[in-house]
């Protein structure tokens, strides 16, 4: 046993034991599942995906019919997901900034308002908060026929939020014209920066090139047709324009507020993490406090709030998964309803993970990469 006297064979040979010990255990747990599935009867596959689900989608940003596969089921819920997290994420760190401020603020009333709203939705678990939520939208508004009309064309009752739509023809041309627009535009952003950094010139490049792109959209909007279509009041609930469920309002009520909160403390620790000097440095040039806390103190406060907003963000799309307590169908929602219709609760499972994996991941990647962009170069 002499070779175990040198420390760099020692910690291998530990290493081995523990990947060994570890590949054991994952293989007792595989064959012991695979022995009780067998013993139950349950076939093990992903062939289910392409049988019709049978099961309706409430709401969805994606086109669906229960006539769907499994598999396209699954990628509504998805795509409910997505535009929940997205939603959230920006409406959060908006509201965020804005408890920042008032919480660094002189007046004492803004303060204190601040300060009991963070900790009280800080110290509350979540689910409570989307239960009153839903509580709230779905008790304590009236119903349809005496709906709260706050702004012409807009109804709020138990039954969700009803607003007027905006129906434009030929949606994929225009929406077509709109990427293009907005990939001239980064393009543009790109050249414009790279030929200020050469010449030391200012220019205008992605404005102007913003215009043009906006000017093209409302032409393209125009010839394709637009038009406004209000909700109007039926028998039993409001038809025609948008409509957000109750559901939607509660779990984005919810989710937002309680983003907020956390958000709000990251940016404030970010804020007070530059320096005194930074202030005085800005004042002593002429900016006022709006202008020295957007061009001076907030470019330098990202660099510390960046890395624990990846973190927050990637919790707001794990999140998301509550939706399933207010019956937002969401992609855990459907895989709980997928596994219930066939019983491939395994496949199920591991489909969920993947995908929050995979998003978190990606989100993550992208966020590292801003932080990349705007730390401090070392030279």
């Amino acid at each position: 046993m002499r070779f175990l006297a040198d420390t760099r064979v020692r910690a291998l040979a530990y290493q081995a034991a523990c990947v060994l010990a570890v590949a054991a255990v994952v293989a007792w747990l595989a064959g012991n599942t695979f022995a009780n599935l067998a013993r139950r009867g349950i076939s093990v596959g992903f062939d289910f995906l392409g049988r019709s689900a049978r099961f309706p989608i409430s709401e969805s940003v994606l086109p669906y019919t229960p006539s769907d596969s499994f598999a396209w089921a699954f990628v509504v819920g998805l795509g409910n997901t997505l535009l929940l997290a997205v939603l959230v994420g920006a409406l959060a760190t908006a509201l965020g900034l804005a408890l920042a401020l008032a919480r660094r603020s002189a007046n004492p009333l803004a303060v204190g308002v601040a300060t009991v709203a963070v900790e009280t939705l800080r110290n509350t678990p979540l689910v409570v908060q989307l239960l009153f939520w839903y509580a709230a939208v779905t008790v304590g508004l009236p119903n349809v026929h005496a709906a709260l009309n706050p702004l012409p064309g807009v109804h709020l009752s138990d039954r969700g939020l009803y607003l007027p739509a905006v129906v434009v023809g030929h949606g994929a041309v225009v929406a077509a014209v709109a990427l293009l627009g907005a990939i001239a535009v980064v393009a543009a952003a790109r050249r414009g920066r790279a030929l200020r950094l050469r010449t030391g010139q200012p220019n205008r490049l992605a404005l102007t090139v913003a215009a043009g792109a906006a000017a093209v959209l409302a032409l393209a909007i125009v010839l394709a047709g637009v038009g406004v279509r209000d909700p109007q009041l039926g028998r039993f609930n409001f038809v025609g324009g948008a409509a957000i469920t109750p559901e939607s309002v509660a779990l984005l009520l919810g989710l937002v507020l309680y983003s907020a909160a956390f958000i709000g403390e990251i940016i404030r620790g970010g804020i007070d993490a530059v320096g005194v000097g930074q202030w005085e440095a800005g004042r002593a040039i002429g900016l006022d406090e709006r202008q020295t806390l957007r061009l001076v103190v907030i470019p330098q406060a990202l660099r510390v709030i960046i890395p624990p907003m990846t973190s927050q963000y990637v919790n707001i799309l794990k999140n998301t998964t509550l939706a399933l307590v207010v019956g937002y169908p969401d992609i855990s929602s459907v895989t709980a309803t997928t596994i219930n219709q066939t019983g491939q609760a395994l496949e199920g499972i591991v489909i969920l993970m993947a995908v929050f994996l995979s998003l978190s991941l990606a989100g993550s990647a992208f966020m590292n990469w801003y932080n990349r962009r705007v730390a401090l170069v070392q030279r």
